[in-house]
């Protein structure tokens, strides 16, 4: 039902998400803030040191799905695509700081106890959290299957957490009222700590895949090569490469023809490779290079299998 309320252009749904997602990152920050200093808890604290991340890091991915939007220019001839790779990048960055501050607090609080006081404003503030950020990653699911952003998705990878996080929270604010339990509250702090630090990692490490132009995972590739091999004039396919930055994937390849086949007749089965792989990759950028098949000639494929001390296999 939510679906049918949002629109159906993608950079709207981007800068919807994006927009919602500042907006929840600030309002969650100012309330878990006032709680926080309400009721000494560390739990609660290292959750508002986490949501203040989260208003730079909702804040950069806003800007980033604009950048990324951005048609190509002089300077930018493949388009912005990887400004939402660097977004992701800096949301890891906050994140992981956030995951370190927390868990030496963590360790000085447990060494040194302190009680949690009006535990229940606290319990009541974490609900709150739960619901919106509830509300909030139902939007950014839709939004990234129908785009497929980066920033969006790593933006949700963050709140996904933040949900988890607000349990522990929950938890620990709950526990903390009974007696001898003041351990309870850092110790929890602690694991969000590590938790946090394990989803920076895991964002940081899908950054640097798309800033390093990584391949599409094997059975894409696959899939393109099938597309390609399907049509009788291509006698064979070389030097596949591909790469994503934000929206778009790049794909680019060798296809072997009939070294007697006219240059326009190439052209012609070039671009009708072009159009069945735009069909199932509507957001490429497809380059398809004709050359006769027979020929010896210094080859990529060659190179990656010499690498990796095996026969070339046309992937």
């Amino acid at each position: 039902m939510t679906g049918r309320l949002l629109p159906e252009d993608p950079g709207r749904l981007q800068d919807l998400a994006a927009t919602a997602s500042v907006t929840v990152a600030v309002s969650l920050a100012l309330l878990k803030l006032l709680a926080s200093v309400l009721t000494g808890s560390l739990a609660l604290l290292s959750s508002t040191v986490d949501s203040l991340a989260d208003i730079v890091a909702s804040s950069v991915t806003y800007l980033s799905v604009r950048v990324a939007r951005q048609p190509p220019d002089r300077s930018h001839r493949f388009g912005h695509g990887k400004a939402e790779a660097l977004s992701a990048l800096a949301q890891a960055a906050l994140v992981l700081g956030a995951a370190l501050f927390i868990l030496v607090e963590g360790v000085q609080r447990l060494l040194a106890p302190q009680p949690v006081r009006a535990s229940g404003f606290g319990m009541l503030v974490v609900v709150v959290a739960i619901l919106v950020t509830s509300a909030l990653l139902a939007l950014q699911r839709q939004v990234v299957a129908r785009t497929g952003s980066q920033a969006i998705a790593a933006d949700a990878v963050h709140y996904r957490a933040d949900f988890l996080t607000n349990f522990a929270t929950l938890l620990s604010l709950g526990l903390g009222r009974l007696e001898g339990w003041l351990w309870v509250d850092p110790a929890i702090a602690a694991l969000i700590a590590l938790y946090l630090g394990w989803h920076a990692a895991a964002i940081g490490r899908r950054a640097v895949d798309v800033l390093m132009d990584r391949e599409l995972p094997a059975e894409v590739r696959a899939r393109i090569l099938d597309l390609v091999r399907a049509d009788p004039e291509v006698r064979g396919v070389h030097d596949l490469r591909t790469r994503r930055a934000g929206r778009t994937v790049f794909i680019e390849m060798h296809v072997e023809l009939d070294p007697e086949m006219t240059v326009r007749a190439a052209h012609d089965v070039a671009d009708a490779l072009e159009r069945r792989l735009a069909e199932v990759f509507p957001e490429a950028e497809i380059i398809v290079h004709q050359e006769p098949a027979g020929i010896e000639d210094h080859r990529l494929d060659h190179v990656i299998a010499g690498l990796a001390g095996r026969r070339p296999t046309g992937m």
